[in-house]
């Protein structure tokens, strides 16, 4: 039997997991993670299956917009990723709802998260967990950030909620 486990892992797994070498070839965005990770201010949340790296997740709890993530109340989970041969098998949905209880024991009330308007699959899947209502309709991702450390602009997307 294969052993799954959650776990928070660290910047440096993140960067690995991201294909850089170090903190100084890293992105720009790379970078916003791993000193959001080393502040305190993200989770970075794995899936480790048999040993090896299958999804990931992060938890943001302060954001510039305070609808994501404003410190206190709300707190943002954002680059959600199951590799793909493990879809469709709930391991996803389990990483999803450990890091919802570790965010609700911190004592945050409501859990925001982004979806592509076009992502059925992932709308379903949130709708099922719990975010049902929507906030608005976005065209920057707080957690993209370009080589200005500015949020990149993107496609639409929904910012939905869940209280907990």
């Amino acid at each position: 039997m294969k052993l799954m486990k959650i776990r928070r892992a660290a910047g440096d797994e993140l960067l690995e997991l991201w294909g850089y070498e170090n903190i100084h070839t890293a992105s720009a965005n790379a970078k916003f993670f791993c000193d959001n990770i080393t502040r305190g201010n993200t989770e970075f949340w794995t899936l480790d299956y048999d040993g090896e790296l299958i999804g990931e997740l992060y938890a943001f709890y302060d954001l510039e917009d305070k609808d994501f993530a404003d410190g206190k109340k709300t707190a943002y989970l954002c680059a959600f990723r199951v590799r793909t041969d493990f879809r469709g098998q709930g391991l996803g949905t389990k990483l999803i709802c450990h890091v919802i209880e570790h965010i609700k024991d911190l004592g945050y009330q409501r859990i925001s998260i982004g979806v592509d308007t076009t992502d059925m699959a992932n709308i379903r899947l949130y709708e099922r967990l719990g975010f049902t209502i929507k906030v608005k309709e976005c065209t920057e991702d707080p957690c993209d950030r370009d080589e200005n450390m500015q949020p990149r602009s993107c496609p639409c997307f929904w910012l939905l909620y869940k209280e907990v």
